[in-house]
């Protein structure tokens, strides 16, 4: 990889990063926060996403959406379980496009892509260019002892 592929790799990386954190540290420092409005008003599997605000569901699905942007944006800026992140982070985007999606128009001004599949492409990109390697975290945490004992754990650090 040349300096200025690394570089640019890791000004996506963080820049996404910073992205993916302040959306979620906003909603986890906002007490008022819910998803509730935007999965009651899904435009595309609408029993599943109604479901997933039940009362005794909404509180997890609100975790998962707070914690979940939080951490993914934490490993990106450290470089540090990017796959790992990353494919999860594809997974919670693709979870976000559905709802706003009244197929081929996920939004008035897109015709079936828009930010999330964006997203989701970027993500994906990270897992497999092993993004956090480059001036992050992953390289010197694939070379700790507990990466020898269990190889299996260098596959998620790069």
């Amino acid at each position: 990889m040349t300096k200025f592929q690394k570089i640019s790799l890791f000004i996506l990386r963080v820049s996404a990063g910073w992205m993916f954190f302040w959306a979620g540290i906003t909603k986890v420092l906002d007490p008022t926060w819910s998803a509730a409005g935007y999965l009651q008003g899904a435009k595309t599997f609408s029993d599943f996403y109604r479901w997933l605000t039940m009362p005794g569901l909404l509180p997890f699905t609100n975790f998962i959406n707070e914690w979940g942007l939080t951490l993914l944006g934490l490993a990106l800026i450290l470089g540090v379980f990017v796959r790992l992140s990353s494919v999860l982070g594809a997974v919670l985007m693709l979870l976000y496009y559905f709802p706003i999606l009244q197929f081929p128009y996920p939004n008035t001004h897109s015709f079936i892509v828009d930010e999330h599949v964006i997203y989701i492409s970027v993500l994906l990109f990270f897992a497999a260019t092993h993004a956090g390697r480059v001036w992050g975290l992953e390289r010197w945490c694939s070379n700790l002892p507990i990466c020898s004992k269990f190889p299996r754990l260098r596959t998620w650090f790069g």
